[in-house]
């Protein structure tokens, strides 16, 4: 019997999943269709593919190597309707890029600096949490990720992450805030406790950012408890925020001459000790994007 590719391609779902039923779920179709699908694809190829897992299921070492040549596959699979429609429409270069919400979009555009003048470029961003950019960026939805933290390591998924940036972090505010800040600073060289003293407002990101971490940090090291006016999980509404003076807020000096000219806003003084870094994260594979070596060798 030899197989077919939709044999292959319900394998290499339930390898991404991880199981039967999150594939069928994802597929639309009954657990015994898939069921059947990756049996008959075992018969062609005559070896196991998958062994029980917990109640998923793992790759055997067959399974590995099967999935490593139906990545290829279906990365060019991916590829071909974009390919087809250049053709018809004229020469263009698709870059399909995902942007974690946690990034300052501000510093997009500088990140993918070294790209955007390419020939024909076509450049779509997705935004987004980090775990489900990664899910698309495995089904070669994206050829890379922006974002500002290293992602959880995942030994099904082969992924190469690259540090583009890292840049010092400041506080930021309207000029009222700031010459408030500033005034309390004069009195005051613990620059926290001058800020909470004088009952400045701060903003800053949620919980889960990178850039929190380093910013609460900065709070205990001074002792100080900051009265937080609010909390964005959204680097854009953070700075909206700002520039509509509502609190002091902490961002990378990198974005600083864009950022103060767009929000109307003031680098105030320096968080110091705290930085932020930027990744690219981009997929094993063989055929490359041109333009994501291009990006990454750039640094």
């Amino acid at each position: 019997m030899g197989f077919s590719y939709r044999h292959l391609h319900y394998f290499w779902v339930v390898a991404k999943e991880g199981g039967m039923s999150r594939a069928a779920e994802r597929l639309g179709v009954a657990v015994q269709t898939v069921s059947t699908q990756v049996r008959e694809l075992e018969q062609a190829l005559g070896c196991a593919l998958l062994r029980p897992a917990g109640r998923g299921v793992a790759l055997t070492d067959a399974g590995q190597a099967a999935l490593a040549q139906a990545d290829l596959i279906f990365q060019l699979g991916e590829q071909l309707p974009a390919a087809v429609r250049a053709a018809a429409t004229g020469p263009s270069l698709r870059l399909a890029v995902g942007v974690t919400d946690g990034l300052p979009k501000l510093a997009v555009q500088r990140l993918l600096a070294p790209v955007l003048d390419a020939p024909y470029l076509r450049l779509l961003c997705h935004d987004g949490e980090l775990p489900e950019l990664m899910a698309e960026l495995a089904l070669h939805k994206l050829d890379l990720i922006l974002c500002e933290r290293m992602p959880t390591p995942n030994p099904n998924l082969r992924v190469h992450t690259h540090q583009l940036e890292a840049s010092e972090v400041a506080w930021y505010g309207v000029p009222e805030l700031a010459q408030r800040c500033e005034r309390a600073m004069s009195a005051q060289t613990n620059l926290a406790r001058a800020w909470v003293e004088a009952d400045v407002p701060f903003l800053l990101p949620s919980a889960h950012n990178v850039l929190r971490e380093g910013v609460d940090r900065w709070f205990e090291q001074h002792g100080q408890r900051p009265r937080v006016f609010a909390e964005c999980e959204d680097s854009a509404l953070l700075m909206t925020f700002g520039a509509g003076g509502m609190g002091i807020f902490p961002a990378p000096t990198v974005i600083d001459d864009e950022m103060t000219r767009r929000y109307r806003v003031r680098r105030i003084a320096l968080c110091e000790g705290v930085q932020e870094a930027f990744y690219a994260i981009t997929p094993h594979q063989r055929i490359g994007h041109p333009l994501v070596a291009q990006l990454t060798q750039a640094r």
